[in-house]
């Protein structure tokens, strides 16, 4: 009977020492991902600055995607590092100027080519947040090269659907190449199969409907958490293609060009609509943290987008070029606000990076900031007081500090400076008035300067000014 006893008292024992051990994991889990946001960055591609409701826009209405600015941020200074596509792209994924390591140039489609994309001494966001557990997915536009070191399985993705080309085509009759790795050229990259993971798959939807339902899959499976997903719609970078579901809702517009535009962000926002639904319905909208961005400005007669008051577009120095529609939500720590002072794409690496503890690289700057802190009060002042763009094979820089903006071209000989806060065009140059504003900003380019590296590879503009050399010739 003793014996049978203490056999007894001692499984009484091991079963509360268990139960506290595994009640303290369970807690430790639950606090774990209570802590870690998951993280959604919706990044849509040549989209105007006015071309969203929350900045204005009339002719299209996008209440979904105003629904992340009207919950959480709107950043009325929103900015991305670079005017065009993949550079911007390389930016943001690695919280640093891209000109640091030499990606100044939209990528040739070169899957041949390992040096034609992002290096691979840079770090990536899901590479810092593997690190604390976290399962990343890319969705849509990946452009960061087309060489299989570069796919994102092999930058620290754990789930790819999408292409690796700088843009696509909308209608699956028309991709009629299965391997992207068969051609070396951007406009047969369009036609390419859609990829998932490393192999070739056919789709049946239009691409943003397809992309938007891929979004929804991956949040349903790791919807437990935490997950990084990158939702890089390709829309409504051209080609100008959209399916009447889309184009009936806009007979007001006369212009066919603006109104198939209008048709591709509408097919944006309904993707955008129903995955802040499936958060909802998950029951994990409140510690979600979502950025939505575009990845330059618009570039307004080419595709039909408008950037308002800013002046020119996709591929400029001057506002119109890097000033985007941004947002952001994260319900459950950040009140609803506007927010006026610039912030950037590259801020979304270090501000997850903190949040999660994640490690960051000791041995290379990070350009962004954590901009939690400034939403919360906790910090004063501007998380960036000086903000800058290169264009190398241009020879254009800009600088922004405070409200103030030097422009400068041609080898530093042409210098404009604006004001900012009164004038968004940029359509008054007060360099002449202010002198000392004008060097005190030019040393500051100077001195970014030299922290740079010229480009690295041989970009998409190279490509075409030889095949229209070839042209000119023949």
């Amino acid at each position: 009977m003793k014996n049978n006893s203490s056999r007894v008292l001692l499984f009484k024992i091991l079963n509360a020492v268990y139960f506290t051990f595994t009640s303290c994991e369970y807690s430790q889990k639950n606090i774990l991902v209570k802590d870690h946001p998951n993280v959604i960055v919706i990044m849509t591609d040549d989209l105007g600055y006015v071309d969203v409701g929350f900045n204005g826009s009339i002719d299209i209405p996008t209440p979904n995607i105003d629904r992340i600015a009207h919950q959480g941020v709107k950043f009325t200074n929103g900015y991305t590092s670079y005017s065009v596509c993949s550079p911007s792209r390389a930016g943001f994924i690695t919280g640093r100027y891209q000109q640091r390591f030499g990606y100044e140039r939209n990528t040739q489609y070169r899957p041949n080519d390992p040096k034609m994309g992002l290096p691979q001494s840079e770090k990536t966001i899901p590479e810092v947040l593997g690190q604390v557990g976290y399962t990343s997915g890319v969705v849509g536009k990946w452009h960061l090269g087309a060489h299989i070191s570069n796919h994102p399985l092999n930058r620290g993705f754990d789930f790819f659907y999408g292409h690796l080309g700088g843009g696509h085509r909308y209608f699956p009759e028309e991709l009629t190449i299965e391997d992207s790795y068969s051609i070396n050229d951007e406009p047969l990259s369009y036609r390419t199969w859609i990829m998932r993971d490393h192999k070739p798959e056919k789709t049946d939807e239009y691409l943003t409907d397809e992309f938007s339902n891929e979004a929804l899959n991956f949040i349903e499976k790791n919807h437990k958490g935490p997950f990084f997903l990158y939702l890089a719609y390709n829309a409504p970078h051209g080609p100008l293609q959209s399916t009447p579901k889309y184009l009936d809702r806009f007979d007001h517009i006369k212009n066919n060009k603006r109104k198939t535009y209008a048709a591709m962000v509408s097919a944006v926002d309904d993707g955008v609509g129903r995955l802040l639904d499936k958060l909802e319905t998950l029951e994990i909208a409140e510690n979600t943290m979502i950025f939505f961005l575009s990845d330059n400005g618009g570039p307004e007669p080419k595709n039909g987008s408008s950037n308002g008051p800013l002046r020119e577009g996709k591929s400029s120095i001057y506002e119109g070029g890097n000033r985007i529609p941004f947002a952001m939500q994260w319900t459950r720590e950040i009140s609803p606000m506007v927010y006026e002072y610039p912030i950037s794409s590259l801020d979304i690496l270090p501000t997850i990076a903190n949040l999660t503890d994640a490690p960051l690289p000791s041995d290379r700057p990070l350009d962004g900031v954590n901009i939690i802190p400034f939403l919360k009060g906790e910090k004063q002042g501007r998380p960036h007081q000086t903000l800058y763009v290169r264009k190398f094979d241009d020879d254009l820089y800009s600088v922004r500090d405070g409200d103030m903006k030097l422009v400068t071209k041609k080898k530093n000989s042409i210098k404009e400076l604006y004001y900012l806060k009164n004038d968004l065009g940029e359509e008054k140059d007060l360099a002449n008035f202010f002198p000392s504003q004008v060097n005190r900003l030019d040393s500051l380019r100077q001195a970014w300067d030299t922290q740079l590296i010229d480009p690295i590879f041989l970009g998409l503009i190279h490509t075409e000014r030889w095949q229209r050399r070839l042209k000119e010739n023949q």
